[in-house]
């Protein structure tokens, strides 16, 4: 298999990429309370977020402070509720510590000087009207698809009848023409050449093409092609889940290939172990319709239907039944029909 990028990780956001973010890929409604503040200069690291109802009591020895603290009806209630000096010495007590940015959810009101100590301290103070828990569930995925594991793969990725299928295997063994075959084929490229695999939960990889490269594909004698201008928005796609490895190389008559499927080889790629299938690059194959079998095969299996069980289920009936070593037909009665 050819070698890849090492995996890498961002390491920062700043607060003012989050807003803009927020704002427009994610559609929350955030107002910034603290214009004074320099957003660029508060960074979050980690995809967490925290609601510091205890550190504004007084219990700061386990406060995570270096996430995103969001303030909801019960940390604003419980402001509201002490007298001046006992606000302004529960909000110094939390900016004591190096925070991003508190975010006020609800649509609730800042609490009096809240904003003021905040300008003071250089912490920003945001506000939205989302409810609490469904804010805290969108910028969660938000985050944790921005601080998300990454590596940069060698290879095609295209979706074939709804499967990601990964093209992997040394440069010039042909991955981009079977891709362009697939695209002519109806079928729909996410990227050429360099593939984003972004690692989103346990078991799930995302792939993506890269900002420069897009849907852009270079063919070695042809040159660059343009997939999206060429054949239309409908051939392409900007993301796929990746299901399914094929690890194209020359035939080589010392290896052994999978002749029944019993046996699933594994490619692991950013600790997940994705199903691989080995095709032989010879002559005259026709890699494009092994590509869209093994999807269609993939998608049997995913349905509960597995080709190489029924084989060895039908094949273990026929040994019990103790028939003879002559092969019989498939048909008993060919019915006067001779064609």
């Amino acid at each position: 298999m050819p070698h890849h990028a090492a995996p890498f990780r961002k390491e920062a956001l700043s607060v003012a990429e989050l807003v803009t973010h927020l704002r427009t890929d994610v559609s929350v409604g955030l107002e910034v309370l603290t214009p004074e503040v320099d957003l660029q200069a508060n960074q979050v690291t980690e995809s967490y977020l925290h609601r510091p109802g205890l550190a504004l009591a007084g219990f700061v020895e386990l406060y995570t402070h270096q996430r995103v603290q969001i303030l909801g009806n019960t940390e604003c209630a419980y402001l509201r509720s002490l007298d001046a000096t006992a606000r302004r010495d529960a909000v110094q007590r939390v900016l004591a510590f190096p925070v991003p940015c508190f975010i006020l959810t609800h649509g609730n009101k800042a609490p009096d000087g809240l904003a003021e100590l905040m300008r003071e301290s250089g912490v920003a103070l945001l506000r939205t009207p989302e409810p609490t828990t469904e804010f805290m569930a969108l910028v969660r995925e938000f985050l944790q698809d921005q601080f998300a594991l990454q590596q940069a793969v060698h290879g095609a990725l295209v979706d074939v009848y709804g499967t990601g299928l990964l093209l992997m295997g040394k440069p010039g063994i042909g991955k981009s023409e079977v891709a362009l075959d697939l695209v002519e084929r109806g079928h729909r490229l996410v990227a050429d050449d360099v593939v984003i695999a972004t690692r989103r939960e346990a078991n799930l990889l995302m792939g993506s093409g890269t900002d420069l490269v897009q849907h852009f594909m270079e063919v070695r004698g042809l040159g660059l092609v343009d997939v999206r201008a060429m054949f239309g928005i409908r051939a392409i796609r900007f993301q796929k889940r990746i299901e399914l490895v094929v690890n194209m190389h020359l035939w080589d008559a010392d290896e052994e290939y999978t002749r029944l499927g019993m046996v699933q080889d594994m490619y692991e790629l950013l600790g997940v172990s994705l199903p691989m299938v080995k095709i032989p690059i010879t002559p005259g194959k026709n890699i494009t319709v092994i590509c869209e079998v093994v999807a269609m095969n993939h998608l049997l299996r995913q349905y509960g239907y597995d080709p190489a069980e029924v084989f060895a289920d039908r094949l273990r009936e026929r040994i019990q039944q103790k028939q003879g070593p002559l092969p019989q037909r498939a048909v008993e009665y060919f019915e006067h029909d001779f064609e």
